[in-house]
């Protein structure tokens, strides 16, 4: 349940604190999301598996389909897909990315609310499920039964391109990562807690809270409940869902140089890493 906490400097009850005050849609995104570093890593991946260019996006567990918009503004040609099951995200993201879009680009973004595991047509290129949303299904045969229904939303040459983090960092719980998002007095920080891991079944919980200049905080702005799923499992289940094959890229830039994912077949052991996993199908 999101909670607001007042700041301690708060003098008067009857001012309303930063936290009030404050979308946490708009600081999840400024916070979490990169949509057009993420239509640049589909556009590779696709080119790299087909020698073409991909047209169409579908985005499962699409939020607020901020990368849906973005696709569909990187080429004229190209259309997005987004289907989540909550009303009040996708109503934010109509309001607040679809409306900020050119009329001639929004008419080439649809937004369906249903569960991911529904098929639709047309098929797409590119079925995308991003930030570990589909670790909410924690046992193989929900996750093969989501990649069997995404195998049959995708085209003769499509692929499901979804990232996954891991190293022994992320394991680790009572641990809570904090990033200044926007610097100042009316700025705000980023606070990624690691609350729960059951090494047993792999059962996790993380949350994500604001803070904000003047110490108010929303705190369980976004929770998450989720299995910690392994990139050799996911691979396993792709191919018993009837993925031709998988492919795992991994950023192999220096730590301060811009990200360079390549397709790799063994990775460094961090203590912290994200990566994409590929289905192709």
């Amino acid at each position: 349940m999101t909670k607001i906490k007042p700041g301690k400097k708060l003098k008067s009850s009857d001012q309303p604190c930063q936290a009030e005050l404050a979308d946490k849609f708009v600081c999840y995104q400024q916070s979490v999301q990169e949509p057009d570093h993420e239509v640049e890593v589909f556009d590779q991946i696709y080119r790299e598996a087909f020698k073409s260019k991909a047209l169409t996006l579908r985005e499962d567990f699409c939020g607020t389909f901020a990368v849906s918009c973005e696709w569909a503004k990187s080429d004229k040609d190209r259309k997005a897909l987004g289907i989540d099951i909550c009303p009040e995200t996708l109503q934010w993201g109509v309001e607040n990315n679809l409306g900020k879009l050119k009329p001639r680009v929004a008419e080439r973004v649809e937004v369906l609310e249903q569960d991911v595991r529904t098929k639709t047509t047309p098929q797409v290129d590119v079925l995308a499920a991003q930030n570990f949303s589909f670790w909410i299904f924690k046992t193989r045969e929900e996750v093969v039964n989501y990649f069997r229904i995404a195998y049959e939303n995708l085209n003769d040459k499509g692929v499901m391109i979804m990232d996954m983090m891991g190293g022994k960092e992320c394991y680790a719980t009572d641990v809570t990562d904090k990033r200044t998002i926007v610097k100042g007095k009316k700025g705000f920080k980023y606070h990624w807690e690691q609350a729960y891991f059951n090494p047993v079944n792999a059962d996790c919980s993380f949350y994500i809270h604001f803070k904000f200049g003047d110490g108010s905080k929303i705190e369980k702005a976004f929770e998450y409940h989720w299995r910690f799923w392994t990139i050799s499992e996911v691979r396993e289940m792709l191919a018993e869902a009837g993925f031709s094959k998988s492919l795992v890229y991994w950023d192999v830039a220096d730590e301060d140089e811009d990200a360079d994912w390549q397709s790799v077949d063994k990775a460094p052991n961090d203590d912290s890493w994200l990566s994409y996993v590929v289905g192709i199908k």
